[in-house]
This record gives C-alpha cells, sequence and structure tokens, in this order.
C-alpha cells in the first residue's frame, strides 16, 4: 500500500508569507476525506487508512503539515501559529476545489483538527461535516483533565526552551527519542527511523518543535487563545489507546462534554501513534464512523 504521488499546493499568505505543501490527493467524485498527521510525522502516517477510505469511494487527501515531511519548513515561530496552520488545511481545500469535507486529525493534527471544527463554527459556510480526533481530545477536555496528564505533558515544557531539545534528542543516535517516544514500537517497524530520518534533516527538528512553541501556553498546556464556542454540533469520534505516553483517557472522554454528538473509542493495546499501532482497528473505526 502506498499513497498517491503527493502534488505541489501553493496556499496564499495571510500576514505571512506563502507557503508550498507536499499533499497526496487520491482524487475522485467521493466524498472528500482530509487526513492531518502530528508530530514528528509525515502524511504516509494515514497510508493503510487513506487506501481502505479510497477503495471504499471517499476522495482522501493527506498533506504534509507545514514544517513536515516534502512541505516548506519556514524559520521562525511565528510561522507556526495555529491560525496559520488552519489556514494552510483550508488553502488546500481551496486549491483542490472542495467545499465541505469530513476531517480525522492525530496527535498535532488531532489539535490543529479540533482548531479546525470550531473555527467553522463561525464560519458564513460551514465546511466540516464530520470530526476523527485521534489521541487528543477538546482544548477544554484536555485542559480540565487534571495533574495526571499535566505530568504526562512535561514535554511540552521541556520543548519550550529553544536549542535544548535540538541538542539532545539526536545525540548518540536519537537514544532519548527512541528509549521516550519511540518505545512501544516492535523492533523493525519503520516508523520510528522515518520519524528520525525526517527530523534528521537540516531545520526540520526545530520547525517541528515550533508547532509546540508558538501553540502551547506553558502555564496551561493549551492552545494561548483557546476560544470560548458554543457546543460542537457535528458528528465526532474520540479514539483513545491505552497505552499511549502522553495523553489520559480523561482528556479525550470529557470532551462529550463540548460535543452534543461525542462517540468514544478506546483501542487496547495500542501505543501512543494509532494510525500505525493499530491500523486495522484504526480503518475499521473510520469507516464507520464516516458510513455514519
Amino acid at each position: 500500500m502506498v499513497l498517491p504521488p503527493a502534488q505541489r499546493v501553493t496556499v496564499p499568505g495571510t500576514t505571512l508569507d506563502e507557503i508550498t505543501l507536499s499533499v497526496h490527493d487520491t482524487g475522485g467524485d467521493g466524498p472528500p476525506v482530509l487526513l492531518l498527521h502530528g508530530w514528528p510525522d509525515r502524511a504516509t502516517l494515514w497510508t493503510e487508512q487513506a487506501d481502505a477510505l479510497a477503495a471504499a469511494g471517499y476522495r482522501v487527501v493527506v498533506p504534509d503539515l507545514r514544517g513536515f515531511g516534502e512541505s516548506d519548513r519556514p524559520e521562525g515561530v511565528e510561522h507556526y501559529a495555529m491560525t496559520a496552520l488552519v489556514h494552510d488545511v483550508l488553502g488546500v481545500a481551496d486549491a483542490l476545489g472542495i467545499g465541505e469535507f469530513a476531517l480525522a486529525g492525530h496527535d498535532w493534527g488531532a489539535g490543529l483538527g479540533w482548531a479546525l471544527v470550531l473555527g467553522d463554527l463561525s464560519a458564513e459556510t460551514p465546511r466540516i461535516t464530520r470530526y476523527a480526533a485521534f489521541s487528543v481530545g477538546h482544548p477544554a477536555a484536555f485542559a480540565a483533565a487534571g495533574f495526571r496528564q499535566k505530568a504526562m505533558s512535561w514535554y511540552m515544557l521541556w520543548f519550550q526552551f529553544p536549542g535544548v531539545a535540538e541538542q539532545v534528542m539526536p545525540a548518540h543516535d536519537w537514544q532519548f527519542l527512541r528509549a521516550w517516544a519511540q518505545a512501544s514500537f516492535p523492533p523493525g517497524h519503520p516508523l520510528p527511523e522515518q520519524q528520525i530520518a525526517d527530523l534528521s534533516r537540516p531545520g526540520a527538528l526545530t520547525a517541528s518543535l515550533n508547532w509546540y512553541r508558538a501553540n502551547v501556553d506553558p502555564a496551561t498546556f493549551v492552545p494561548t487563545d483557546l476560544p470560548r464556542v458554543p457546543p460542537i454540533r457535528i458528528p465526532v469520534l474520540g479514539v483513545w489507546s491505552d497505552g499511549d505516553l502522553a495523553l489520559t483517557d480523561a482528556q479525550m472522554r470529557r470532551s462529550s462534554e463540548f460535543v452534543t454528538d461525542f462517540r468514544f473509542e478506546q483501542i487496547s493495546g495500542a501505543g501512543h501513534w494509532i494510525p500505525q499501532e493499530a491500523p486495522q482497528a484504526a480503518t475499521d473505526l473510520l469507516l464507520a464512523f464516516l458510513a455514519g
């Protein structure tokens, strides 16, 4: 299974310069679905799910988000603010002629997905029809998840210090990253080496960390501009895995307090990277959810 060849999609800038993203698009006339990866991944995180969704008749669009994969990696923390990331995704949809679409995200892709859904509440023409969040719950639920969640999010504080993680993580053949974030992968799984190869490129590690530096308030561990908005009324699926190293079930389960039509699913025996560590379960959940 492989994603279709990537195309280069240039998104016009808002207050910052335009950006060019690498985007995989299965094409076709089926209902569009956008899949958003997280840290420190690229579009291929979703390969199995994209293949299954395309086979089921969906048009699947999977971008490398800014700073990752083959997309541009602009210098400067200000280029990674959530408003710019949201603009990227909507700009990709516009460039591909997509109006309404279903959405799924994992890790930072899930955080970005929540921002897109929350922004859609006040849009003149709402575009997101349903949303599947993998691992990361509603930002208000995350903020209310208690001390255990904050303790598990320790790395968000560490990432705030420019140059520190950049020095520690690559040392001794990325020993820290392998022992911390990648410990749940079985020997020989290709994702850890893909992540390390990507992060080893000039400027890539800093670009990836800028997502945290631009969007996380060290005092609360949530976005600094968290809006107060009405409940989300589109269907939302929240998927959490019991082997997650960074996230509690509470921050996902409590998303139901902010969504009128929320469904929680737990995957047992998988670590944080659900689309790769439990690919069949993730695929089955997505197919059932999108089918309504």
